[in-house]
């Protein structure tokens, strides 16, 4: 389109009450070379040591383009990288306490061994004094959402019957997290297996029994 037809098209959309677009659209590109950037920057070398400038530089972008998509600076990048590097997808549900708990673990240790994975859990802890907001935003939107599937698979394992009437739902996904870090810790390797059995000592501990019993 012709530079003319541009100016008659918007002359057209003011008389008529349009909007007129200003500047160029958001591109969802360059947001997702911001926060890989960021993620990758800040498990590498620490939140505190990742400045904007290296994010821009590894992003290959400017810090105006940063700032103008970050108005709360390395901040708001850090939490929306949190957030951006948690795997969204709905995990396919079979109906089955077992089989689905053991899917939720899988995606949770899938998601937690990526490269970085645990040295951003790392930054976040390491920062904790110095900037609380990022370990608080990380608990929200990272731990949290994964904890609420747990409880609610295991809440209805116990509705069916299939669980003590006392089980502790909150212990039992804590247990199912909580595993993952302590073997990681402890610098046991993870075998074939290592979910089903994890699954299966945190259901035998909560007083698992079939629906027909």
């Amino acid at each position: 389109m012709r530079q003319g037809d541009v100016s008659r098209a918007a002359g057209l959309r003011a008389r008529h009450g349009t909007p007129v677009p200003r500047g160029r659209p958001r591109s969802p590109a360059i947001d997702e070379a911001i926060l890989q950037a960021a993620f990758r920057l800040m498990a590498a070398h620490g939140y505190a040591r990742t400045s904007v400038d290296a994010i821009a530089d590894a992003a290959g972008v400017t810090k105006p383009t940063i700032y103008l998509r970050f108005p709360g600076g390395k901040t708001e990048i850090a939490t929306k990288a949190l957030a951006y590097a948690r795997d969204r997808r709905p995990v396919p549900e079979a109906g089955d306490t077992r089989a689905d708990l053991i899917a939720h673990v899988r995606r949770f240790r899938a998601g937690v061994s990526r490269p970085f994975g645990m040295a951003m859990v790392g930054t976040v802890l390491a920062e904790e004094h110095d900037t609380p907001q990022l370990l608080a935003f990380f608990r929200t939107h990272v731990i949290e959402p994964r904890r609420v599937i747990l409880r609610a698979a295991l809440s209805r394992a116990r509705d069916l019957g299939e669980l003590r009437p006392d089980a502790d739902i909150e212990m039992g996904a804590q247990m199912l997290v909580g595993a993952y870090y302590a073997q990681y810790l402890a610098g046991t390797p993870f075998r074939d297996g290592w979910d089903e059995r994890v699954v299966d000592m945190v259901l035998a501990a909560l007083g698992c029994r079939q629906r027909n019993e």
